[in-house]
């Protein structure tokens, strides 16, 4: 069962450019806003979707990956119309990436920011710890205590987003997901794919020599690592993930 994913948009809708944005577990459409904003700047209708279970979309009652990408399979800038970039985060752009995989005509180019593709049990029980904190205890000061460097908006948006979403979508998704694995589909990609990551110190969930090994197996594959970034590489360093994302979408522009 699909459904119908409430968005929020920046730019001009009647752009000639269409970006979507997919946030990551506990926040929400609105904190994808810097990237969002920078984007319509560069001429880009940006779209942001809150998916199941977060922000004011509606609740459901499984919450697996393949939930998630049948949803935002459904999100389009227009009928028979592909998306010229999609943007996701964390399960965000596991998300994107099964989409991509069922939907070949679905986007033109796909940004993955430290993507879930592929965890273990112990890092989903670490997962499902920090959802939990970060709908029940963690407010602004907590929040601002752990990510110092965020900008005051990151804190306030993902403070919110956290306490909005459904504590049962949160656990459900981390239980729904065993074994947490999409590389399959993401092997399965046939168009231009970037990963923006961050340190594997830092809380980063794709690293190793099985990142490598995805990026060393496609041609159409790129990979840049922002140093001092964790896992939300996009608010960690906002700067450098949109220079990494705008490099990107330069090179594999269409000719005019």
């Amino acid at each position: 069962m699909t459904v119908t994913l409430p968005t929020l948009s920046w730019g001009n809708p009647l752009a000639t450019q269409h970006a979507l944005m997919i946030h990551g577990l506990g926040s929400s459409a609105a904190t994808c806003w810097q990237v969002m904003e920078a984007l319509a700047e560069d001429g880009y209708h940006a779209v942001a979707v809150d998916l199941r279970g977060h922000g004011q979309a509606p609740r459901t009652s499984t919450y697996r990956i393949a939930d998630f990408a049948s949803d935002v399979a459904l999100v389009a800038p227009e009928p028979a119309r592909p998306w010229d970039a999609v943007i996701g985060h964390s399960i965000g752009a596991a998300s994107a990436v099964v989409a991509a995989s069922q939907h070949p005509d679905w986007a033109r180019r796909l940004v993955l920011i430290d993507p879930a593709l592929d965890i273990d049990d112990h890092t989903r029980s670490e997962v499902l710890k920090n959802q939990r904190l970060g709908h029940t205890l963690h407010g602004v000061e907590e929040i601002r205590e752990l990510h110092p460097h965020w900008h005051s908006l990151d804190i306030q948006l993902k403070v919110h987003a956290h306490q909005q979403a459904s504590l049962w979508a949160l656990e459900r998704t981390v239980m729904d997901n065993s074994p947490w694995n999409v590389m399959k589909n993401a092997h399965s990609l046939a168009l231009p794919t970037h990963v923006i990551g961050g340190e594997k110190e830092r809380g980063s969930m794709f690293y190793g020599q099985e990142a490598a090994a995805m990026i060393a197996a496609h041609t159409t594959w790129s990979y840049d690592l922002i140093p001092g970034a964790g896992h939300s590489v996009h608010r960690d360093k906002p700067e450098e993930t949109m220079e990494s994302l705008r490099r990107f979408l330069s090179r594999t522009e269409e000719p005019s």
